[in-house]
């Protein structure tokens, strides 16, 4: 430490470069950092000479970051906010004395699923504060987080950029859901049967078909699907008095089970791949204390979800 040359270094240029990152924008960066749009053009120009890369190149309207751009962006985020909570920042975090808002973004099945229970821990230790659901879905997810600063998402994304963490929530399997009140059918369902009966899908973009109905050409069977929701609720509705089939996570079917006698849940007749429930948030985050204790409190609560069945 002692031997580096911190001579022409100014720490400004890693706000700078934050703010390019996060607005793909010479001219919004300059309004995120306060200053002229020339001198934020200086400063990415100095940031292409420390780091030997062009970091920021322009595609039509945006200007997007390369890979070593993305690379320095998860590091410096969290060297800012190091210094930001642990440098500047002496008062630690009271989650009792918290009067803002925790924003959460969730998919549809993770604010139906767990949003009640989260709600509810974080007003067990936090009487003051207020809390914001944002739908997000695993295409727009990045953009809600960076427009609405979100604390956290939650659901199955996958993959996820350098610049967030995971956690691991759940793992979520499949099940076929029925109504055996109307819908006369042997079970355990055969593949000739689940073919054989109009399906109602969860769809959130709307489409009609899904990898499940790749599988089912593979094997040489078809179905019909009758209609599509993107809304898990909306789907459980349909089902319930109707000659429809639906397959949904497992979660889904035992939700508000007790209330819907008729509505039974079995194994499909065809593979359906499991998905991860995570919770995501941003790297410079890992150790900020407000962040970590929403997601101690949100792992609690889907813990206590999936105990409750």
């Amino acid at each position: 430490m002692a031997d580096f040359n911190w001579k022409g270094i100014d720490l400004n240029l890693l706000i700078a470069l934050q703010a390019l990152y996060k607005s793909n924008s010479v001219s919004k960066a300059a309004e995120r950092c306060y200053v002229s749009q020339s001198a934020m053009s200086h400063s990415l120009q100095r940031l292409r000479k420390l780091f030997d890369d062009p970091l920021f190149e322009r595609v039509g309207s945006k200007m997007e970051a390369t890979e070593r751009a993305i690379e320095l962006s998860s590091t410096v985020d969290a060297l800012l906010n190091t210094i930001q909570s642990e440098v500047l920042l002496s008062k630690s975090f009271d989650v009792a004395t918290y009067k803002g808002t925790w924003k959460i973004g969730l998919t549809d099945y993770a604010e139906q699923m767990f949003g009640p229970m989260i709600f509810d821990f974080i007003k067990q230790s936090s009487l003051s504060s207020q809390v914001a659901f944002f739908n997000v879905n695993r295409t727009n997810y990045q953009n809600v987080f960076e427009e609405a600063k979100l604390d956290i998402v939650i659901g199955s994304f996958g993959e996820v950029p350098k610049l967030y963490r995971t956690k691991h929530l759940y793992t979520e399997q499949h099940v076929c859901l029925l109504d055996e009140s109307v819908l006369d059918i042997e079970l355990p369902i055969s593949l000739q049967s689940f073919v054989s009966v109009e399906h109602a899908l969860v769809s959130p973009s709307g489409e009609l078909k899904t990898a499940v109905d790749a599988k089912l050409a593979v094997l040489g069977y078809s179905r019909k699907v009758a209609i599509a929701s993107s809304n898990f609720l909306t789907v459980k509705r349909l089902i319930s008095g109707r000659k429809l089939l639906c397959i949904v996570p497992k979660l889904v079917a035992r939700n508000g089970a007790h209330t819907e006698g008729s509505l039974v849940a079995v194994a499909p007749p065809i593979a359906v791949p499991d998905f991860d429930i995570q919770l995501v948030y941003r790297k410079g985050k890992h150790l900020d204390d407000k962040n970590r204790h929403l997601r101690d409190v949100i792992s609690q609560a889907v813990e206590i979800v999936i105990d409750a069945g």
